[in-house]
């Protein structure tokens, strides 16, 4: 059974209302029949530096742990890839059947003239 976890820095960091929002998109959002992982958007912003935060809502609804070392994500905007860049986060470990919020943050050198909006993030590698 899918379940909400939040990585131990978030957990303390997030607020009440920012919680709630979470465990309503993951009640919403939670069901699902494949065995596979589902990156939901929340929010998109900028930094000081330009550089492109997106923040998801990462299922994981297979029965293997994900983690993100020298993983591939790219964001799609439409027909134009806007973003394409490799993370690694040793503190990004996704157990299996389970829901974790994450901010991955492509750096300005990678960005193709994202408009920040109703893009999808997908995992290459």
């Amino acid at each position: 059974m899918q379940q909400l976890k939040f990585e131990p820095s978030w957990d303390k960091a997030l607020s009440s209302k920012d919680r709630i929002m979470f465990q309503e998109m993951f009640a919403k959002t939670c069901l699902s029949d494949t065995n596979r992982t589902q990156l939901v958007p929340v929010w998109y912003a900028s930094n000081y530096k330009g550089e492109l935060l997106i923040t998801v809502l990462i299922h994981n609804f297979t029965n293997q742990t994900l983690t993100f070392h020298n993983t591939i994500l790219r964001y799609i905007e439409g027909d134009n890839v806007a973003a394409e860049h490799i993370f690694t986060h040793p503190s990004l470990i996704i157990e299996p059947e389970v829901s974790m919020p994450w901010t991955f943050i492509f750096p300005v050198d990678c960005l193709n003239n994202p408009a920040n909006r109703n893009g999808l993030l997908e995992i290459l590698s």
